[in-house]
């Protein structure tokens, strides 16, 4: 997390201590509100969350959210002395449990009164907590979108192509992104993959319209449009329009992958 300090700190009218506490807490506060913007959380609840907690401890948040950075400043209400630090928020993937737990954490500050030191370490056993392993996701994903062709009408024989489609194309996606490649071209090859392999359904008997329309909804940007929407609707305009800008180019980006496989199969689907 890179940062800078800027705020009207007088170490001649305020002791060395509460210099330290107030550096903690907004450090703490920046931590903790850019990890929740980093996981998919819409604005106004890191915002209601971090002065929850800042409040519990006697001081007064205040939060300039933007796409890709964040602005907080916390001033101390007893001795009105303030500080302000500027950080990057980091892309993390989608945790609801992160959001969830770290949420509850905020209200435990404010009905417990637990410890500045209690807090970093609730703080950090959350985030410490090991994820689901990567494979166990790949197969968890592969039955979810298998599930969306059965839902939408498709035949057995369709839910194993686009399971076994959905396998390769996720596997392929976990890869390209340990190559620190572009998040767009990432999806635009992930959907070509997915709907190529979907198209095997076309040699057979089946319902390969259905196949091949399910075999990229694994990809749909659900949480950016989603969050997108409610910041634009609550004020937050700016970091809304981005969230909802960041979707529609992951989204065209899969219609392009997708439209790629729909040209080469052209002749299979007339």
């Amino acid at each position: 997390m890179s940062s800078y300090f800027c705020g009207n700190i007088n170490p001649e009218q305020m002791p060395d201590s509460t210099e330290n506490e107030l550096v903690k807490m907004n450090e703490f506060i920046l931590e903790y509100a850019t990890h929740l913007m980093g996981c998919g959380v819409h604005t106004s609840r890191v915002i209601r969350n971090t002065r929850r907690i800042g409040t519990a401890y006697g001081y007064e948040v205040d939060l300039c959210v933007m796409h890709k950075n964040m602005t907080v400043t916390i001033k101390d209400s007893k001795s009105k002395s303030q500080i302000t630090e500027v950080a990057l928020i980091r892309h993390l993937p989608i945790n609801f449990e992160h959001n969830a737990r770290l949420s509850a954490l905020s209200w435990s500050c404010h009905d417990e009164h637990i410890s500045f030191e209690e807090l970093q370490k609730r703080y950090d056993n959350i985030i410490n907590t090991s994820r689901l392993n990567p494979y166990t996701v790949l197969l968890l994903a592969s039955l979810a979108n298998a599930a969306f062709c059965q839902l939408f009408g498709g035949d057995w024989l369709s839910i194993g192509i686009v399971f076994v489609a959905t396998l390769i194309a996720f596997y392929s996606r976990m890869w390209l992104h340990k190559t620190q490649m572009n998040n767009y071209i990432v999806v635009f090859i992930t959907a070509f993959l997915a709907s190529l392999g979907a198209s095997s359904s076309l040699l057979f008997d089946t319902t390969s319209d259905i196949a091949l329309a399910t075999s990229v909804l694994f990809l749909v940007p659900g949480v950016p449009l989603i969050n997108g929407v409610i910041d634009t609707f609550e004020g937050h305009v700016l970091t809304g329009l981005s969230r909802l800008i960041q979707a529609t180019l992951w989204i065209i980006s899969l219609a392009t992958g997708l439209s790629i496989t729909l040209i080469i199969t052209k002749g299979a689907l007339i």
